[in-house]
């Protein structure tokens, strides 16, 4: 059974920095994309960002030009480098890897911006 270790929350002010991190246990094999979600209270849980197997990436609209998505293959890693951070960034963040037959999603990091 894979799974997805997050780490890199915390507590920091706003205009801060914070770098996500997401290690698969074992290799996963036909990735169609790696990515972030986050959710805050009484909120959906909404994508940040994601990056394709070819290294495409897409972001939410919030985070464009704060936050940039990573990827290392060989140590089946995603990375979330997250900038300029504001209190509304707020949330438990999710990795996610989607495959054709299964998505695997990590248990979330709390990620707390203070103004």
């Amino acid at each position: 059974q894979v799974q997805l270790v997050e780490s890199g929350g915390g507590l920091v002010q706003a205009g801060g920095s914070l770098r996500l991190s997401c290690a698969a246990s074992k290799r996963i094999y036909s990735i169609n994309f790696m990515g972030w979600y986050r959710q805050a209270p009484g909120k959906q849980r909404e994508l940040v960002a994601h990056i394709t197997s070819g290294d495409s990436t897409n972001y939410a609209d919030s985070v464009k030009g704060r936050f940039t998505i990573s990827r290392d293959n060989a140590k089946n890693t995603v990375y979330l480098q997250m900038n300029s951070l504001k209190p509304e960034d707020t949330a438990v963040y999710y990795c996610y890897v989607d495959t054709p037959l299964y998505d695997y999603w990590g248990q979330g990091t709390q990620v707390t911006v203070s103004s």
